[in-house]
């Protein structure tokens, strides 16, 4: 599974995390993308498909609350895996904040780009076991404390 991007936002379409992995894009045409696909996700009922076709990515996106987790694959892959790989991301990021919300990833974003980064490595997912991702970031997070 080749991920391209994975965004976090919020009901009223603000970007909380945005995490890239396509080099190909530029800053501006990165904003100009987060904007399409967010408005186009958010228009969307809950009674429609979590699927959506954008430019040539397929985005799969999953509402958790008030948060949107967005994820654009190529048009190859399965949404059915990028949508439970969405879910695994949740649960480690519920368990380590202990039932995540918007302001634990706004105020804790480094946290998040370093548990994304044990799950994901060039937008290949490499791990999703919550032990495995989780022991690093407590022994970062000891160590910080020292």
């Amino acid at each position: 599974m080749t991920i391209k991007f994975l965004l976090m936002v919020n009901k009223q379409g603000q970007t909380r995390l945005a995490k890239y992995f396509d080099e190909h894009l530029s800053v501006d045409e990165r904003r100009v993308l987060e904007g399409e696909i967010v408005r186009k996700c958010l228009a969307r009922t809950d009674k429609q498909c979590s699927f959506v076709e954008h430019m040539n990515y397929t985005v799969v996106y999953r509402r958790y609350a008030s948060l949107f987790v967005l994820v654009g694959v190529d048009s190859e892959e399965n949404e059915l895996a990028v949508l439970e790989f969405i879910h695994a991301v949740v649960e480690i990021l519920d368990k380590h904040f202990a039932h995540v919300c918007e302001l634990d990833i706004m105020y804790n974003l480094e946290t998040v780009h370093f548990i994304l980064d044990e799950m994901l490595m060039n937008g290949c997912v490499v791990d999703i076991n919550q032990q495995n991702i989780l022991q690093p970031i407590k022994l970062l997070e000891k160590v910080a404390k020292e």
